[in-house]
């Protein structure tokens, strides 16, 4: 099964909150990519934050701020899917009963 990204929510601490396509959550760290090639851009915080997004059906950032799929840094869905320990949703509060 081919999985895809649907959705990412980035921390500042450099880790990455994966919604993938099968339902699962996985959470990958991006920092020791930082210091690699065109990764080295990911260490502006600003950058890093505000253009992570989902381009190409996986996690990217917005190099040009137009969503251009061909302009943007990804990384391999399924090389995410593997290195990406799996996490409840980070988004989702327990109701106070």
């Amino acid at each position: 099964m081919l999985v895809t990204v649907l959705q990412v929510y980035p921390t500042p601490n450099y880790k990455i909150y994966i919604y993938f396509s099968d339902g699962k959550i996985k959470l990958y760290d991006v920092s020791p990519l930082l210091e690699k090639g065109v990764f080295q851009k990911l260490q502006d915080k600003d950058f890093y934050l505000n253009r992570c997004t989902v381009l190409n059906k996986t996690l990217a950032w917005d190099v040009t701020g137009d969503y251009n799929p061909y302009e943007c840094i990804d990384l391999d869905p399924i090389v995410l899917y593997e290195e990406s320990i799996e996490v409840d949703d980070p988004l989702t509060r327990p109701t106070a009963a």
